[in-house]
């Protein structure tokens, strides 16, 4: 499970950076934590959501998007594959 710091948040963020995708925190009418703009690299995440459902929205996103694993370092790799096999409870 994923401990629920702003340092898990940080690396969610890089992993996500080194992956090529942009993460944006903004304000406005979310029914989730985050969403993927359709056909870019950009995520927006609701600035308003707490920590916790901050870092449960981004490891979803990261679950469910294919993402080149030779563009991840050892550490982000071995990251990654944590989150992969997470199951969060929501």
């Amino acid at each position: 499970m994923l401990t629920l710091t702003n340092h898990t948040l940080e690396k969610i963020e890089n992993l996500l950076k080194s992956a090529g995708y942009k993460v944006r925190y903004e304000k406005g009418n979310f029914k989730t934590g985050a969403c993927l703009l359709q056909n870019s690299r950009m995520i927006v995440v609701n600035k308003f959501s707490n920590l916790e459902v901050k870092i449960q929205s981004l490891a979803e996103l990261v679950r469910t998007t294919e993402i080149d694993q030779k563009l991840l370092d050892e550490k982000q790799l071995a990251f990654y594959q944590q989150i992969k096999q997470t199951e969060l409870q929501l």
